[in-house]
This record gives structure tokens, C-alpha cells and sequence, in this order.
């Protein structure tokens, strides 16, 4: 989507500004500690979040028994990481292919996965790609730099408050070295939603 970049001279948005204004007031008023309030927004953001599923994809690329078992049970396979909860009680992972390629959307709100992808982005919430990523799902894809051949199949999938969607990614060429650990670093946030490739190694 166009508006998945920022421009920090522009103007907030109305719905930060008051976002803002509330956590202000909260603060003033010795309801809210700032400090404690920035760990939790790190922790769902950068840690707990994107990092937990980067991990389940790293195991998934390295150890095929558990891919098997990621793919026909991923709520099981990923409560191993004891990774569960949090609006991801079921979830169904989705695995990209060089023939298929899977990205997720919640086309009536915005249900996420928390416990392996943290917070959900704005851009995931907004009305455009909700709308757009079931009609023109390319376009999309293109808008956030995945340009994919036209065999390349694109599957759609929409998550619901009963299910939860998370995409294994396909691993990068030159990786056959790295250890679990380096490969989850490859792993973005968008490349489990669908919207992102895995990084590269040496890469951005």
C-alpha cells in the first residue's frame, strides 16, 4: 500500500494526535508511567511480536520434521515455542512456493496474530488494503516492492476471529550454512504476513 511509508515533516493523524493527548493526560495525571508504557510498546513491537515468529519460520526452514508438523497443526507447533495466546488461540500457517504465494488480510477488522507478529501494523488496519488486497492483490504486492512472475499464483487469506494466519516464507538462496538463530533474522514481519520476502543474506 502507498501509505505504508511515513513522512515524518507531514502532520499526525488525527487518531495519533488524540492518542497522544490521552497518553499525556494519563501521564499527568500519574495514571500511566511513560518508561513502562515505552518496554511494553518495544516488547509487543520489536520482541515479543515479529521476533517469535521469525523463530518459528528459522526452525521451520532448518528442521523438516517440525515444518510437517507446523503446517498440519500450528497452533501445537508453535505453543513448542510456548508462543500462544493473545488472539492467536488457532492458527494455520500458509507456505509460499516458487508456484504459490500466500499473503493475509482481515477484511472486517483487523484480527492478527499477536503472540508471533506483534503488533499489527497501520497500514494492515487501513479500509485501502483490506479493500485491495482481495481485488488487486498484485498491485499490493508491487506497492510494497514483491514483484512476483505472472505463473506465480497469489492466494488470498482472510483472517476471522476463529482463525489466524501466519506465512512461511520461503528461505533465501545462499543460506545453507546459517544457523537458526541468523536465518530468524532474515525473517521480517511483512514476509509472514505476505506482503514482504525473507532478506537476504549480507542483504537489507
Amino acid at each position: 500500500m502507498s501509505d505504508h511509508h511515513h513522512d515524518h515533516d507531514a502532520p499526525l493523524p488525527d487518531t495519533v494526535l488524540r492518542v497522544k493527548a490521552l497518553e499525556s493526560l494519563l501521564t499527568e495525571k500519574g495514571l500511566v508511567d511513560p518508561a513502562a508504557l515505552d518496554v511494553l510498546i518495544d516488547t509487543y513491537e520489536t520482541r515479543v511480536g515479529p521476533r517469535n515468529g521469525a523463530k518459528v519460520v528459522a526452525r521451520a526452514w532448518v528442521d523438516d520434521a517440525y515444518k510437517k508438523r507446523l503446517l498440519e497443526d500450528a497452533t501445537a507447533a508453535i505453543a513448542e515455542f510456548g508462543f500462544q495466546g493473545r488472539q492467536s488461540e488457532h492458527m494455520v500457517v500458509l507456505e509460499n512456493t516458487a508456484k504459490v504465494h500466500n499473503m493475509v488480510v482481515c477484511t472486517l477488522c483487523s484480527c492478527y496474530p499477536w503472540a508471533v507478529l506483534g503488533l499489527p501494523p497501520v497500514w494492515y488496519k487501513s479500509s485501502p488494503y483490506r479493500a485491495r488486497a482481495v481485488i488487486d492483490p498484485r498491485g499490493v504486492l508491487e506497492e510494497f516492492g514483491v514483484a512476483l512472475d505472472e505463473e506465480v499464483e497469489i492466494r488470498v487469506w482472510d483472517s476471522t476471529a476463529e482463525i489466524r494466519y501466519l506465512v512461511l516464507p520461503q528461505r533465501p538462496g545462499g543460506t545453507e550454512g546459517m544457523d537458526e538463530e541468523a536465518l530468524a533474522d532474515l525473517v521480517t514481519r511483512d514476509s509472514m504476513i505476505g506482503v514482504g520476502l525473507a532478506g537476504s543474506p549480507g542483504g537489507v
